[in-house]
């Protein structure tokens, strides 16, 4: 066998950096209160913006799907692993977003994965991207065989400017620009009219990772496409099934021929087993509730909204953030850390987010607040991080 040592100096030196990762223990149901390594706290990191991980219909749906089709297919979607829910999810995905098709793919990352790498196959090609994409953007990136353009972070003049005057662009053979609709680390939205209006001049091909916002933003939350009114205007919309929905896969909507397309030729799509029943029958559950239980959405808004203006008021920096993502903002490694800690002992799970997930010098908290947390929790949570920030100086 190799000799895997060189993994201590490797692990040591993630220490030394304060990036080595030990993850949380979840010993309850995901929730606005749960059981973490032991404690009861105020979970302010999950991605359950609606708290459908407990619905109960969405529970009784997957209990009902395991029991029709069995635990799994035990096999790929090209073979025999598209059920009868696939097609049904499939056609109530595009319905929401807004376009003639979708098409689940295994998991959110792979979704930006399949469809980067499955459209831009040529050096000829080139892919622009925010800076601040999602990683599973910049690997997607990678894995074509495009040019990659970088944009300045939501910066229109840059974007223009590549447009414009870069002759790789100019002379591509295929131009996608892909962009976060919500960005993940600072809760800001994409000016979406302004790169659907410069790509549209430039002959661009627009797709929009909404995993943030399906569910969250816009009418219904269905995205944001429908938050700007852009409907027809947008060629590709990427989303998640793990967040709002709470259970795990992705999809892209668009035309039909791109379903058709990445169907026959996404490497993710052909080579990954498919969802479980239960987690497709779940998915479709929860777009049930998210048109019969508008209020879910309101009380989300009105969480989000409380909570920032109360972080605000005790002085702390939330960024740019127009969404239920609230960044606070610390600045250094090692003292966002020591925050994330200290807010544990006061009964608050809030994760430090540090270098490489965001630039050095940039570490922040970043909260995520539900539909389900009431007034009290995120009082107890706001009373926390004042404690804590004032023993620290960061207010």
């Amino acid at each position: 066998m190799a000799n895997l040592d060189f993994l201590k100096e490797e692990i040591a030196l993630l220490k030394k950096e304060e990036r080595f990762i030990e993850p949380a223990i979840l010993q309850s149901e995901q929730g606005p209160v749960c059981q973490i390594n032991g404690k009861e706290v105020v979970n302010l990191t999950s991605n359950n913006y609606l708290c459908l991980a407990s619905h109960p219909k969405i529970k009784e749906a997957a209990i009902e799907a395991t029991k029709k089709y069995g635990i799994g297919t035990a096999a790929v979607r090209t073979i025999i692993g598209t059920t009868s829910l696939h097609e049904i999810l499939e056609k109530r995905l595009a319905e929401f977003k807004g376009t003639q098709a979708s098409i689940v793919i295994q998991s959110g990352f792979t979704s930006n994965t399949a469809v980067c790498q499955s459209l831009m196959t040529s050096p000829q090609d080139v892919l622009i991207s925010d800076e601040l994409n999602h990683a599973s953007i910049i690997d997607g990136a990678r894995l074509s065989k495009a040019k990659r353009k970088i944009y300045r972070h939501s910066d229109m003049a840059h974007l223009k400017e590549i447009l414009e005057n870069d002759e790789d662009v100019k002379n591509a053979r295929r131009k996608m620009l892909v962009t976060d609709g919500v960005f993940s680390m600072d809760g800001d939205i994409a000016n979406l009219p302004e790169i659907v209006e410069l790509c549209k001049k430039h002959n661009v091909i627009t797709m929009v990772d909404d995993a943030h916002a399906s569910g969250v933003i816009g009418p219904q939350g269905r995205g944001t496409v429908a938050y700007y009114n852009l409907k027809g205007q947008v060629d590709i919309q990427i989303g998640t099934l793990s967040k709002a929905f709470a259970t795990i896969g992705g999809y892209a909507a668009g035309s039909f021929e791109l379903k058709q397309y990445l169907q026959s030729v996404a490497r993710p799509f052909l080579f990954s087993s498919s969802h479980p029943p239960a987690v497709i029958a779940s998915c479709i559950a929860g777009l049930d509730v998210i048109y019969n239980e508008p209020e879910r959405l309101k009380r989300l808004w009105e969480n989000t909204n409380f909570f920032k203006e109360e972080l605000k008021k005790a002085g702390f920096d939330t960024g740019n953030s127009k969404t239920p993502i609230t960044p606070v903002m610390v600045g250094d490694e090692k003292k966002a850390k020591e925050l994330s800690k200290m807010l544990f002992e006061e009964g608050v799970f809030a994760l430090a987010i540090v270098f490489p997930t965001v630039p050095r010098g940039k570490a922040r908290i970043r909260t995520i607040v539900t539909s389900d947390h009431t007034q009290e929790n995120l009082q107890k949570a706001v009373n926390a991080f004042v404690k804590c920030g004032k023993k620290l100086g960061i207010i």
